[in-house]
């Protein structure tokens, strides 16, 4: 079963969380390390060692599904489907693997949560979640995986969507960038514009790869080859090959891959990869941090991977946007109380190909009541010592803070904050060459003060 994993309840049971926490046993740490004693090697194996102790057996199976249902099964896999109490799974899943069914039946509830408690609450139980393809790649069973320890379940992978694509059209899948849309904003495609990329793409229904074809034909990609690859590995199995711009309002099955090898038909300019995109990337009313000096601040911010940042003042959006497309696992909340920037600001996230940039109305202080705790802050504006002391408590430890400042009040408190917290004061003086008459001078930008601070 496709799904989205983002925003998943936590309902793992204590014993999951200790587990999921790394609490292992003696023996469990030596495996981990590579000891693995003969007694150790038999209980990974689910086989009684010395001690005379089982390790938990899995009460859990996901098993992976192809269109052929049933036939691209192992012996195994329709084992663990037919030896089941309860069977988990979609509709389509559940009538693809009919035959094997012996016990309930039960078709996955809506809204996911309400399906993921539902089988945590037969825990211990003979338990099936059918899934399609390969559960552990945009699947339902990485989802559970967080939930349930590893010892208690077992998964049983099919071909995924993607494999079979790489397989139909011979593109060597360690070249190919894998997205998947199933359930996901459209837009995110747009991160990935870049002429001579070759892209897979898990679409979410019959009419997306239409849609997709119209905003890369939009875009200036209508010269994009495009595969639609329908119901693969199943015998209603189809490969349609066109252009971008050709598709108009093809209609395919809801169960599709679609294959593109990005070919521009007109003159384009990708947003490039790396920090401090020309400000011509955004769109603003004059209330963004200038080009080369989100350069800097966004080294200042020190992004790694999955952290999440709080964007104060955001103006146009551009550091949370720049911050967001450094990796898919990064996370950015942008805090706007006016209006007009915030709409601004969500245009600039969605057309740059970021589009889960979380946009929140409101004033800072007041702003960051019920925010998850940031690993870094960046106030660009209305920066003033209830502010700066919010952020400050609001940071986790080890986090940063960076604030710039361009009026003179500002400076003053930064120079003031560095005083009493420490950390480090710079300032940034940009120029640029222009028209000096019938020559050419230097044009200063007004100088920036930054200001960064880490949490002990």
């Amino acid at each position: 079963m496709a799904s989205s994993n983002d925003g998943r309840a936590e309902v793992a049971s204590a014993a999951g969380k200790i587990a999921a926490a790394g609490m292992m046993t003696a023996a469990g740490t030596m495996a981990a390390a590579g000891m693995t004693t003969a007694a150790g090697k038999e209980r990974a194996a689910g086989m009684t060692g010395a001690s005379g102790q089982d390790t938990p057996r899995p009460w859990l199976h996901v098993v992976g599904l192809g269109e052929n249902g049933l036939d691209g099964l192992g012996a195994g896999a329709r084992r663990a489907i037919g030896d089941a109490h309860v069977v988990f799974g979609g509709q389509r899943h559940l009538e693809l693997a009919a035959a094997a069914i012996t016990g309930e039946a039960c078709p996955w509830p809506t809204p996911f949560d309400a399906g993921l408690a539902a089988v945590l609450a037969r825990r211990g139980a003979a338990v099936c979640v059918l899934a399609s393809g390969d559960p552990m790649h945009y699947g339902v069973g990485a989802t559970l995986a967080r939930h349930v320890p590893i010892a208690e379940m077992k998964v049983w992978p099919a071909p995924s969507s993607f494999s079979l694509a790489a397989a139909r059209l011979g593109w060597a899948l360690q070249d190919v960038t894998l997205l998947s849309l199933h359930g996901r904003d459209e837009d995110a495609l747009r991160a990935h514009l870049f002429p001579g990329m070759r892209l897979l793409v898990l679409t979410s229904d019959g009419a997306a790869p239409a849609r997709l074809g119209r905003m890369l034909a939009d875009a200036g990609f209508g010269a994009s080859g495009a595969w639609v690859l329908e119901a693969l590995g199943g015998s209603r199995e189809r490969v349609t090959a066109t252009t971008a711009g050709a598709m108009g309002e093809a209609q395919f099955d809801p169960l599709n891959v679609l294959a593109l090898e990005l070919r521009a038909h007109a003159p384009v300019e990708p947003a490039p990869l790396g920090a401090g995109l020309d400000d011509s990337f955004f769109d603003h009313d004059g209330q963004i941090t200038k080009r080369e000096v989100r350069a800097v601040t966004l080294a200042a911010l020190a992004p790694l991977p999955g952290q999440l940042l709080w964007d104060v003042g955001a103006g146009s959006g551009s550091i949370g946007v720049e911050w967001l497309r450094l990796s898919p696992a990064m996370r950015a909340i942008a805090i706007e109380r006016d209006p007009a920037r915030a709409e601004r600001a969500r245009a600039n996230a969605a057309r740059l190909g970021v589009p889960r940039l979380d946009l929140r109305m409101g004033a800072a202080p007041e702003a960051f009541a019920g925010l998850p705790r940031p690993d870094a802050i960046f106030i660009g504006g209305g920066a003033c010592e209830s502010v700066v002391e919010a952020a400050r408590a609001a940071l986790k430890p080890g986090g940063r803070l960076v604030i710039n400042a361009v009026t003179l009040e500002t400076q003053a408190l930064l120079t003031t904050l560095r005083q009493r917290h420490g950390g480090d004061l710079i300032s940034l003086a940009v120029a640029r060459a222009a028209p000096v008459g019938g020559l050419t001078g230097w044009r200063a930008a007004m100088p920036i003060v930054q200001w960064r601070w880490s949490k002990p």
